[in-house]
C-alpha cells in the first residue's frame, strides 16, 4: 500500500514535468482550518469589494472534500508565464499574464491531459481540475503543498522561480505522499508595500482588493473613483508592480509556452494608438485573451481614466 502511494506520487510528479509545469506539490484534501478565520474576516471587512462571488460557497472554499466528495489529495501546480519580450515602456501597461492566449484555455487542456495520463497508468480515478474557475483557495493549497509561501504582497512566492506563474489544481480520490510546507522568506523586505501606489497592501500579508489596480481595472465594473487619479501608473489591465519589485523575481525564467507569446500590437502600440482603440480592433487584438474579461467598454474606461 505504501509503495503504491509512492509509485503514484512519482508518476504524478513525472507527468507534471512532462507537461511543462514548473512545480508540483501534493497535500491531503480536507479543511483549511488555518485559513477560515482570516478569510471570514477579509470578507466581513469588505476587502473583496464588488467580487460578490467570493462570498458564495464559503464552506467549499475552505474544504476540498466538500468541493469534490470522496477526494483524498490535492495536486497543486505552477505554470510559468514570465515573458521573453518587454512592452514599450512609454505606452500603457498590461499585466504580463495577459500578453497571450487566456491561461484558462491553455492550462485546462494540459490538466485534461494530466488526468488522462493518470488514468492510463493507475486506472479509473475520480478527479476534477481547477484553473482559477471554482471556489478554491489556490494560494493556500499551493502553500500547503510546499510550492512556496504567501508573501507580504499576498502572492505565492517560490525561492526557485519567483511569482510570475499561474496556479492550478487537480483534486482526486487517490492516496498520495504529501509534501511539507516551506518557510517564509520575505524577511524584513517591504519593497512590495512601499511600491504600491494605491496602498492596497495595508499591512504585510494583507490586501484591500478594492484599492488594488488589478481590481480597479478588471473586476470593478463601475466608474473608477477619482481618489485614484494619478495613481494607476499607466496600467490599463491588471498590475505587476508588487511582483516587479520583489527580489525573488530575479529568479524568474522565460516561459516556453508559444500560446502565451503576445501579438505585436500589445507590445508596440503607443498611447495615442490605445486612445483610438475601436471595438473592432479590440476584438481582433484580444481574441481569446484574458483582456476580454474587462470588455471593450472596460478597457476604454481605464484608458480614459488615465487622461
Amino acid at each position: 500500500m505504501i509503495q503504491q502511494k509512492i509509485n503514484n506520487t512519482d508518476l504524478i510528479k513525472s507527468i507534471s514535468n512532462e507537461l511543462g509545469f514548473l512545480s508540483c506539490g501534493i497535500s491531503k484534501s480536507g479543511f483549511l482550518d488555518t485559513e477560515a478565520d482570516r478569510f471570514e474576516n477579509w470578507l466581513k471587512n469588505n476587502y473583496h469589494g464588488k467580487m460578490s462571488y467570493m462570498e458564495r460557497n464559503f464552506d467549499k472554499r475552505l474544504d476540498t472534500s466538500k468541493l469534490v466528495e470522496g477526494s483524498k489529495s490535492v495536486i497543486s501546480l505552477l505554470y510559468n508565464y514570465f515573458p521573453k519580450t518587454k512592452k514599450n515602456p512609454k505606452s500603457f501597461k498590461i499585466s504580463k499574464y495577459a500578453y497571450g492566449k487566456d491561461y484558462h484555455f491553455v492550462i485546462k487542456e494540459k490538466l485534461k491531459q494530466f488526468v488522462l495520463k493518470i488514468k492510463d497508468k493507475v486506472g479509473d480515478v475520480n478527479a476534477r481540475i481547477f484553473v482559477d474557475s471554482a471556489p478554491i483557495l489556490e494560494r493556500a493549497w499551493a502553500k500547503k503543498s510546499g510550492l512556496g509561501w504567501v508573501g507580504k504582497n499576498t502572492n505565492l512566492i517560490s525561492k526557485k522561480v519567483g511569482s510570475f506563474f499561474f496556479l492550478a489544481e487537480i483534486i482526486l480520490d487517490l492516496d498520495l505522499v504529501y509534501d511539507s510546507e516551506v518557510t517564509d522568506h520575505c524577511g524584513s523586505c517591504t519593497a512590495c508595500i512601499d511600491s504600491c501606489p494605491t496602498d492596497a497592501i495595508y499591512e504585510p500579508y494583507k490586501l484591500d482588493a478594492t484599492k488594488c489596480i488589478s481590481y480597479l481595472t478588471i473586476e470593478l465594473k463601475d466608474k473608477i473613483s477619482n481618489e485614484f487619479k494619478g495613481q494607476l501608473n499607466d496600467w490599463i489591465f491588471g498590475c505587476d508592480i508588487c511582483q516587479d519589485v520583489c527580489p525573488w523575481n530575479k529568479f524568474s525564467i522565460n516561459h516556453e509556452e508559444p500560446l502565451f507569446n503576445p501579438r505585436s500590437e500589445i507590445l508596440e502600440y503607443s498611447k495615442n494608438q490605445w486612445k483610438e482603440l475601436t471595438n473592432e480592433i479590440f476584438d481582433s487584438i484580444f481574441k481569446l485573451s484574458p483582456v476580454k474579461r474587462t470588455k471593450f467598454k472596460g478597457l476604454k474606461r481605464n484608458i480614459e481614466f488615465l487622461q
